[in-house]
């Protein structure tokens, strides 16, 4: 008899689910337009034999055309300021940028939905400051930009370029940071 049962218990069939399971789709709900962080910047420079006091501000501007990711998110662009100044306070050099001035260095995804993102001071090379410059999609700044180097000599003259030596890693570091 125990045998009968045993063998009862080894042929039931599990009740098997056709039911599938998943979470409900819940579009993402559209905030107000957002902005990236005030951020300023500010470092002396051993330039030419002097010390120069080099600063870099940023500033999410709601005057800008405001751009959008795919799901219709608006975002603002910013405005950076890149100001060199003497020992004394005198003023080498002060220009305020914006995307427009990157506009023939970047493809037209990124005039029509990019942001000026960053501004850095990296180093003094050739006689000349030289910066990093990124201008990236909103939604995916550390993953999707265009990378540029703009140089500034002595007599404030601008030199912009594509910058296929960035290193990708330290940009990414350094927005993390807040730099």
């Amino acid at each position: 008899m125990a045998f009968g049962i045993m063998m009862l218990s080894a042929c039931k069939e599990k009740k098997q689910s056709d039911d599938i399971i998943t979470t409900k789709y819940v579009p993402k709900q559209l905030q107000d337009p957002i902005g990236m962080p005030a951020d300023n910047q500010s470092q002396a420079v051993e330039w030419e034999g002097a010390t120069y006091q080099v600063s870099v501000s940023r500033v999410a501007a709601d005057s800008l055309p405001m751009v959008k990711d795919e799901a219709g998110q608006k975002y603002k662009d910013n405005r950076i300021t890149v100001s060199v100044n003497r020992k004394d306070g005198s003023s080498l050099f002060k220009r305020t940028f914006t995307k427009s001035a990157f506009a023939q260095y970047v493809d037209e995804v990124f005039r029509k939905n990019g942001i000026l993102a960053s501004i850095r001071f990296d180093e003094v090379d050739d006689g000349k400051l030289e910066f990093s410059v990124v201008v990236a999609l909103p939604d995916a700044v550390d993953d999707v930009f265009i990378p540029l180097e703009m140089t500034v000599d002595r007599n404030g003259i601008i030199n912009i370029r594509e910058d296929d030596d960035m290193d990708m890693l330290d940009y990414v570091e350094a927005e993390d940071e807040g730099v």
